[in-house]
């Protein structure tokens, strides 16, 4: 059966000059989708995030940071040259964040083309991700009345920024399975993070957690999905090698299936994924394809 799955996407998603792949992916998405559609997904505009909404989890400090592009240091933390569209760029990318959230909720299935969120922490920015989208969209679903909300983080990298952000929130919890140690943070029982060394691992891992999650958590009214792909062996950044095109499909099968089983609304994002000297842009975009295929499916 098809799905009828929103996906938020503006073209300011892409505004800021700093040239790197995530902030331009979101575009070269939304053009495969305008050469190839998958059926289900209907494209919608997200409202962008006001100050206030960012002050919500940022420090009013850093938020103005970015707006004003002062001080400088601030505005850069996370490693982009900051120039006035950094502004408008990341209001709409974290706010389409919150929209599929919120539009999960109602429907079931929604998601964003944003990326860049989860090393952001309360002060700063920290590794291409200036806001973290990930905490704005799990505050957003507790205020609408969520009893509890799974952050449930499969790019290659740790998701310390959310931790930092979300750690004391007992209604949170976050399962990280990921392949390079960049960004860890202390475990506990609600806050799992597996690091995967070896390829043959990485599935068994993943349904190991899911699987433990369904023992120990509470029933999850809404999933927030970071789809990562730069744990594709041909990735510029993350890469694991025998992490295959096939893996990664198979995975993402997998979380949408175990949400669907779950009764739990899921909302994803698209997180890392890099061009390569044997990663071209096409063949990112079709990884970054699969979640959304995977979401309608």
């Amino acid at each position: 059966m098809v799905r009828s799955v929103p996906l938020y996407f503006s073209p300011d998603y892409v505004l800021a000059r700093h040239d790197f792949d995530t902030t331009r992916k979101a575009q070269w998405t939304y053009e495969s989708l305008t050469v190839a559609p998958i059926a289900g997904i209907e494209v919608r505009a997200p409202e962008p995030l006001t100050a206030a909404e960012l002050a919500e989890v940022h420090e009013p400090e850093y938020v103005e940071a970015v707006r004003t592009g002062e001080p400088r240091e601030l505005a850069e933390s996370q490693g982009f040259a900051w120039d006035p569209a950094l502004w408008t760029m990341v209001r709409a990318s974290n706010g389409g964040a919150v929209a599929a959230a919120r539009a999960a909720s109602a429907s079931g299935t929604a998601g964003s083309l944003s990326s860049g969120l989860h090393h952001a922490r309360r002060r700063h920015g920290a590794g291409s991700c200036t806001f973290n989208g990930l905490a704005l969209a799990a505050r957003a679903a507790l205020q609408a009345g969520a009893g509890a909300v799974l952050v449930l983080d499969l790019d290659a990298h740790c998701g310390g920024g959310t931790h930092s952000l979300l750690a004391d929130e007992p209604r949170v919890w976050h399962t990280d399975v990921s392949v390079d140690d960049y960004d860890g943070y202390e475990v506990s029982e609600r806050w799992t993070l597996d690091l995967v060394r070896e390829a043959e691992d990485y599935l068994p891992t993943v349904r190991e957690r899911l699987a433990a999650l369904e023992r120990a958590a509470p029933r999850f009214e809404l999933c927030i999905y970071n789809a990562g792909m730069d744990l594709h062996e041909r990735s510029g950044d993350g890469a694991l090698a025998g992490i295959t095109t096939e893996v990664l499909a198979a995975r993402e099968r997998l979380v949408f299936e175990w949400c669907r089983r779950r009764g739990t609304a899921v909302a994803f994002v698209l997180a890392g994924g890099y061009i390569s000297p044997t990663l071209d842009r096409a063949e990112l975009v079709g990884l970054h394809r699969l979640t959304l295929a995977a979401a309608c499916g």
